[in-house]
């Protein structure tokens, strides 16, 4: 088992989360986070007013997978979380010891 997880622009978080679901993801978490990468924060603009900030928001998705399935989540996410321009955001994949299903015991694959 893998944990993927990606961080993303915040309004692509509905497309990823559609795409995740047609190719079999059957459940995520997700988080709103701020960071930063290669582009050190932004510059905005509220109320007419311009101003810095160094921390981004961003959405952090979790997805535990099964080996088989960790290409195809790659791919998924990278392609629909992708616009092209900077802070486009970062996918992680690690490997997973064991899960457990709370409610029933089931372990491993059969826990998610």
């Amino acid at each position: 088992m893998k944990l993927v997880i990606a961080i993303i622009k915040p309004f692509k978080l509905d497309e990823v989360r559609e795409a995740l679901t047609g190719a079999g993801v059957q459940g995520m978490t997700v988080s709103e986070v701020k960071g930063f990468g290669r582009q050190k924060g932004q510059t905005e603009i509220y109320r007419g007013a311009e101003y810095t900030t160094n921390m981004v928001p961003k959405i952090k998705i979790e997805v535990v997978v099964t080996d088989e399935q960790v290409a195809s989540v790659v791919e998924t996410i990278q392609q629909t979380a992708h616009t092209g321009s900077i802070g486009d955001g970062k996918i992680f994949v690690a490997e997973i010891a064991s899960a457990v299903r709370i409610r029933t015991g089931e372990t491993n694959e059969t826990a998610l």
